[in-house]
């Protein structure tokens, strides 16, 4: 019996639209942002998705998304874990700041290397094979084995907990998934195999 990962990103931040890196600040959705979540909650709808569980971080713009999805679907108190291991990636000493700012401060070669490679961290803060390295062992040890007892399982989270899970799934390499560009509050639906290899893979963008 297969089973079904959805993954969604969170809807927009409010630092998403000021343009700051936000990382592990806990800041919340914008009035774009709870729309784009209670749309993927529709379009999950329509499909008839029914969720056995759900995931997400310790971060509210996360849990809000993902108490939307649940809310349109008609599942509202089903069981939820929220866990760090999900989180955005640190972004350490570029946390909070404008991201044009921050190009004037270190340069703009230098800021797009700790934003577009995979194992360069910026000062303090993670790299994207940092956060694989978290997110990858809390799929295999706590989501998947529901996924591969034929389950559906829901995760919402971040562009880059999740660009880690899909590097994963989909055998990507470091250089390929660092160009993934996520869509806010676009659901990312995988069909698994017993052997947890994926099936099919489906991404529902647009209205």
């Amino acid at each position: 019996m297969s089973g079904t990962l959805v993954l969604v990103r969170h809807g927009q931040s409010e630092w998403n639209l000021k343009n700051l890196f936000t990382g592990w600040r806990d800041v919340d959705l914008t009035e774009l942002g709870h729309a784009e979540a209670k749309e993927a909650g529709v379009k999950l709808k329509a499909r008839g998705m029914k969720f056995d569980i759900a995931f997400t971080s310790s971060l509210i713009r996360a849990q809000k998304t993902c108490q939307h999805i649940l809310d349109a679907v008609g599942q509202s108190d089903l069981e939820t874990i929220r866990d760090q291991a999900l989180n955005e990636r640190d972004y350490g000493d570029l946390s909070g700041l404008n991201k044009d700012d921050a190009r004037q401060k270190w340069g703009e070669e230098q800021v797009h290397v700790w934003r577009r490679s995979y194992d360069v961290p910026p000062p303090g803060g993670e790299s994207l094979k940092d956060t694989g390295a978290r997110v990858w062992p809390y799929y295999l040890h706590d989501l998947q084995p529901h996924v591969l007892r034929g389950g559906t399982v829901l995760v919402a989270a971040h562009g880059n907990s999740l660009r880690a899970l899909i590097m994963a799934l989909d055998g990507k390499s470091g250089e390929e998934i660092v160009r993934l560009e996520l869509g806010t509050g676009v659901p990312v639906i995988y069909k698994l195999n017993p052997d947890s290899t994926v099936a099919s893979k489906e991404v529902l963008e647009g209205a």
